[in-house]
């Protein structure tokens, strides 16, 4: 085996073994036993768990976000001066991510790992999504503000927030939606789950922006307590 492909069959091992068990649960034995190479083979490419796990979370995520950076460029030019609409943004927010996920087996793994290091409170996942993730975050956010001026900075945070808690959820065929529609849903079809995935997240999104065209806060209300009732 060369060293390129045992470098690969590791990360795929990895990848299976975090995703079952998670950082804390996985060790590098398990690894090497799924991957079917000597447990030195691991120290030899990654040294640590620590590092291993950022080698396999970074493997699928700077390939995934490569594709998003390139259809951003596409989409405003070369001059930076496109017009695109909220849903050309959106497709290339969440296609790249929704086509992965649904390859098979090396897309329902990852989508695991992204979302258990995407939620979670530890130093370590906050810096791996902040190192791969905040990049382009920020390039999204910035877009959804030029072609929806109204949007204030914290709205158009808010807004990517809440796209890409939906789009993780769709990110892997799970079979859920069929369960709950009888079959009538098929969630393994990427382009029936863009068709309304798209113009869900867009419509709060524009809501949003009419909000704060109308002058609306985006604060909730503040009652008074009623006469009687108590504050607490």
């Amino acid at each position: 085996m060369t060293d390129q492909n045992a470098r690969t069959a590791i990360l795929d091992a990895a990848e299976g073994v975090f995703a079952a068990h998670g950082f804390d649960g996985t060790s590098m034995r398990q690894i090497a036993n799924e991957a079917g190479v000597a447990q030195a083979l691991l120290h030899y490419h990654f040294g640590t768990k620590e590092k291993l796990y950022e080698a396999m979370f970074a493997r699928r995520s700077d390939a995934i976000n490569a594709v998003r950076a390139a259809a951003l460029d596409r989409l405003f030019g070369p001059d930076g001066q496109g017009r695109p609409t909220l849903g050309d943004l959106l497709e290339a927010l969440f296609r790249p991510t929704v086509e992965f996920g649904h390859e098979g087996p090396a897309g329902n793994l990852f989508s695991r790992v992204l979302a258990a290091t995407a939620n979670a409170e530890d130093e370590r996942s906050r810096t791996l999504i902040g190192a791969h993730y905040d990049a382009i975050a920020r390039r999204f956010i910035d877009a959804f503000r030029r072609i929806l001026p109204q949007l204030q900075q914290e709205d158009a945070v808010w807004s990517y927030m809440f796209a890409i808690g939906v789009g993780m959820t769709m990110m892997a065929a799970t079979g859920r939606a069929g369960r709950l529609s009888d079959g009538a849903c098929d969630d393994s079809d990427v382009d029936a789950v863009m068709a309304r995935l798209v113009p869900f997240i867009s419509a709060g999104i524009e809501a949003l922006a009419a909000d704060r065209a109308a002058g609306r806060t985006g604060r909730p209300p503040v009652f008074p307590p009623r006469s009687g009732s108590g504050a607490g």
